[in-house]
């Protein structure tokens, strides 16, 4: 069994100072970040002067540390169950859900089953991931194919250059339309000739998805669940979605283009699903209030993916019972700064014997 997988950010000059970054509209290709302002998209950033970002083609943060550490896990590295040592991926944001980069390592504090626990290291690099996505193609989602397909490309383009995908899609069964790779436009010419259809076996994806995941070529593993709304033919019980889920070392984000009003159950319960599985293993829904910000939405969870924090810490508690460990991380943010949240994966289970 593997313990938590790093999931690793950006390097950045040391003499820099801490910066709060918004994903900026303006990084999109989207023609909404020219056409309006959005107030999310500001960036915000404490009362000392800041230092200019280091150039790159595409300004998804700007950080103002180095907050790489001696001992810090470097990308590709492999850890082993005997290390006993657990690896906390996680990204923080502020009230506005505006991502927050350069903290440091003594603005975090890790506890597991209400204990306190040391950390041993501290990253920050844009390590590469193995990405599923999994995609609805339900018949309910004819009106808004076009634009979600254009949000995926969004999403690939501005992920890591080194990263790998792959596409499941699903209506009444979940298929692997797209497998192992890393070119983007292999992804957008297969996209382009699906068609949605029937009903929607979302948990069935998932599940296959996790499955997969298990041959990734990378230590990182991620889900991208993009879909319109509740389950309503999979085979598999949202109980056996959610134990895979718990057992699983995979990050799980969603983009969620539910309808004003919800016409099943099934659709009713739809997003309380997917808020359970991604908030489980640290990553978010993110709802879509306007189908033009899908391509916003992409972009901001791909550029999560490339700039979160990991922490790895050996556990006090050393049996290998099996059993179910609660992690909580609570943030000390630099005097002056606003209240933060942090997202996190909330547990994982112990080795056994």
């Amino acid at each position: 069994m593997r313990w938590m997988v790093p999931t690793l950010c950006l390097r950045v000059p040391r003499t820099a100072t801490l910066l709060l970054t918004l994903l900026c509209a303006g990084m999109l290709a989207a023609p909404l970040a020219a056409a309006q302002e959005n107030p999310l998209d500001k960036a915000h950033t404490p009362a000392k002067p800041a230092v200019p970002p280091p150039a790159a083609p595409k300004p998804e943060v700007i950080t103002g540390a180095d907050v790489t550490r001696k001992g810090a896990l470097h990308p590709g590295a492999t850890l082993r169950v005997e290390t006993n040592l657990v690896l906390v991926p996680m990204t923080v944001t502020d009230s506005e859900n505006r991502l927050v980069t350069g903290l440091e390592r003594e603005n975090f504090y890790v506890y597991e089953n209400n204990l306190p626990q040391t950390i041993r290291t501290f990253s920050t690099d844009d390590a590469p991931v193995t990405i599923g996505i999994i995609f609805d193609l339900s018949g309910s989602m004819n009106s808004k194919f076009a634009r979600a397909r254009r949000a995926l490309s969004e999403f690939m383009r501005t992920s890591n250059p080194q990263d790998e995908f792959f596409v499941v899609a699903f209506n009444d069964r979940p298929n692997v339309v797209v497998d192992y790779t890393n070119n983007v436009d292999d992804v957008d010419a297969r996209m382009v000739m699906l068609k949605p259809q029937n009903r929607t076996a979302l948990i069935d994806a998932v599940y296959l998805g996790i499955n997969k995941l298990k041959a990734a070529k990378y230590e990182r593993k991620a889900l991208l669940i993009i879909s319109d709304g509740g389950d309503n033919r999979s085979r598999y019980t949202e109980g056996e979605l959610r134990k895979a889920v718990r057992e699983s070392d995979v990050q799980i984000y969603s983009i969620g283009i539910f309808d004003q009003t919800a016409a099943t159950e099934e659709e009713k319960n739809g997003p309380a699903l997917l808020t359970d599985i991604c908030e489980t293993t640290g990553g978010r829904l993110f709802r879509v209030s306007d189908i033009s910000e899908l391509g916003d939405i992409a972009s901001r969870i791909s550029a999560e993916l490339r700039n979160e924090y990991v922490v790895g810490y050996r556990p006090t508690d050393l049996k290998h019972d099996g059993n179910w460990r609660k992690l909580k991380v609570k943030l000390n943010p630099p005097a002056g700064l606003p209240q933060l949240l942090v997202h996190n994966r909330q547990g994982y289970y112990a080795p056994s014997d």
